[in-house]
């Protein structure tokens, strides 16, 4: 049962969006993100490069290891393929751990972190049990993701602009085109560019609006603002302050 995906595993076993189990694990990786933000701040650049490295080296090992497992339990198909947007957010990390780009970095703040805390905060894995390795690989590799831009901002190496917006969704698109083709060459859903899965927001689009895709549009820009408005607000506050003091 340990190595068993959402496609066999039996009824019943799984969990609830918002229950317990899941309430636990969301405080847990709070706790997890809130002191390594402490932690982080508190070292020198030597020691800051050490520990970026290996959340970025956990991130890239935790995924290696995920398509490890399904290769010897006879699981991995092409949607084992790192082309979901988080999958995407993996492969720019590992990038980034070799060379630091701007826009590739404003990329994983505007992109990384709402997409990794929308699926930990609304898990496709519900059906899976607490000891499980995807139901654990799941949760996990999301805290990594939430963590591992945030260490970047909260430290000033990140500095996420408005005009770097832009770019972001011309990146975004850039990837968005070849996966496409992947999903009407082998039928999968990355980037849920096909259809929007259940309980996705972009299915409201779908009812109303007829296509789902009228939401990338309307959603992005709003995620990205709602993204830049704290460090908007965080940089006003020092401002006023320093005139204070």
């Amino acid at each position: 049962m340990f190595f068993m995906t959402k496609d066999d595993i039996p009824e019943g076993l799984g969990f609830s969006t918002f229950g317990a189990l899941h309430i636990i694990w969301l405080v847990a990786i709070l706790a997890f993100c809130i002191t390594s933000t402490i932690i982080y701040k508190r070292l020198n650049t030597k020691h800051r490069k050490i520990m970026s490295t290996a959340f970025g080296c956990i991130i890239v090992f935790l995924e290696m290891l995920k398509n490890v497992v399904a290769i010897f339990t006879g699981d991995f198909g092409v949607g084992h393929l790192p082309l979901h947007l988080c999958g995407i957010n993996i492969l720019l990390i590992g990038f980034d751990l070799f060379k630091q780009n701007n826009t590739v970095r404003n990329f994983l703040y505007y992109f990384c972190i709402p997409g990794a805390l929308l699926a930990l905060l609304f898990p496709n894995w519900t059906v899976l049990p607490c000891l499980n390795f995807s139901h654990i690989h799941s949760f996990t590799i999301h805290a990594f993701l939430v963590a591992y831009p945030l260490l970047l901002v909260t430290s000033g190496e990140i500095k996420p602009t408005i005009k770097a917006m832009p770019k972001c969704i011309l990146l975004l698109i850039a990837m968005a085109v070849p996966v496409y083709f992947v999903n009407l060459l082998a039928d999968t859903n990355f980037m849920f560019l096909m259809e929007p899965e259940s309980g996705n927001p972009l299915g409201l689009f779908e009812k109303y609006l007829g296509s789902h895709l009228w939401g990338f549009p309307v959603l992005l820009p709003i995620v990205m603002f709602s993204m830049y408005l704290p460090l908007f607000l965080v940089s006003k506050f020092k401002k006023k302050e320093n005139k204070l003091n």
